[in-house]
């Protein structure tokens, strides 16, 4: 498979159809220069994450003030000028019973949240659309199985698309002729993940060689890559765009320079694509069934 994919690159480079994909796609998924917060939810699941996180953070915002409080006003009556004769007790059960609840009652909150947020990502439905995602060092492979295609996805810049990660001029012209700009150099790809708006899509993941990750942090989705295993993932996206990712496991010195690429698009363009696709890397057609057919 390998090989193939390594000649299916070589096709991909010929031929303007898998980047010209995003034109006229609003680039939604992409970090910020000293941006802190998350990244605008295109999915319910991220969403979902992002909630639970504010949530939390609620919580811990709480406690910090209570202990705060709490230290303030110990300083404050309890001092020794205040306090010359402090009591020699050494057990208060009111106290120890309500610091022995009151976490329970806090931790018992939050698993009533965020168990059923992770039960949702762990539960994999039925996707519309199927795809196997293969890291490599340094770049991901994709297989669409339901039309038994596949091909190789490089950052523009690095090596294998004639570049050395750095930003050359000759690199920046390759951005924008793949309809980018200087901006999202180290994150668009040559090759990218097409998927449909309001469908779900259910990734396989797996590693080659040692272990990635694949995350897109506006879908709210991350699944390491480990060779030897399959995992999956599944997202429904809710907005056309172009979102980007980056492997988030640290695989060796080029780590740095393999992102994510994917493009969510309505669903009459995702048909013309899949049919440019399929003649392209000699996929089985949609009229066809894959499952019957084998």
């Amino acid at each position: 498979m390998r090989p193939l994919f390594s000649l299916l690159s070589g096709l991909s480079a010929l031929t303007a159809l898998p980047a010209m994909a995003q034109d006229n796609l609003e680039i939604v998924g992409k970090p910020e220069n000293g941006g802190t917060g998350f990244q605008t939810a295109a999915t319910e699941l991220a969403r979902d994450l992002q909630w639970l996180d504010s949530t939390i953070n609620i919580i811990i915002f709480a406690i910090v003030l209570l202990v705060v409080v709490l230290l303030g006003i110990v300083l404050v009556k309890y001092n020794r000028r205040v306090n010359q004769n402090p009591a020699s007790f050494t057990h208060n059960s009111p106290v120890e019973i309500a610091w022995t609840i009151g976490p329970i009652v806090i931790l018992v909150f939050i698993g009533a949240f965020s168990l059923p947020i992770l039960f949702k990502q762990q539960e994999i439905p039925e996707g519309d659309v199927n795809i196997k995602v293969t890291g490599y060092q340094w770049y991901w492979g994709y297989e669409y199985t339901d039309h038994e295609f596949g091909f190789q996805s490089f950052m523009i810049g690095a090596p294998a698309t004639g570049g050395d990660n750095r930003l050359t001029p000759e690199v920046e012209q390759k951005l924008v002729d793949a309809g980018y700009s200087r901006d999202e150099f180290l994150l668009a790809t040559d090759t990218s993940v097409v998927v449909p708006v309001d469908k779900t899509i259910v990734m396989t993941v797996t590693g080659a060689d040692v272990i990635h990750s694949w995350t897109i942090p506006a879908f709210g989705v991350k699944q390491d890559a480990v060779p030897g295993r399959l995992a999956q993932l599944w997202f429904t996206p809710e907005k056309e765009g172009v979102y980007f990712g980056q492997c988030s496991e640290l695989c060796g010195q080029a780590h740095a320079y393999m992102p994510i690429t994917v493009k969510v698009v309505s669903q009459e363009e995702y048909e013309q694509w899949l049919d440019g696709a399929i003649d392209e890397y000699a996929g089985t057609p949609r009229a066809v069934d894959v499952a019957s057919a084998k």
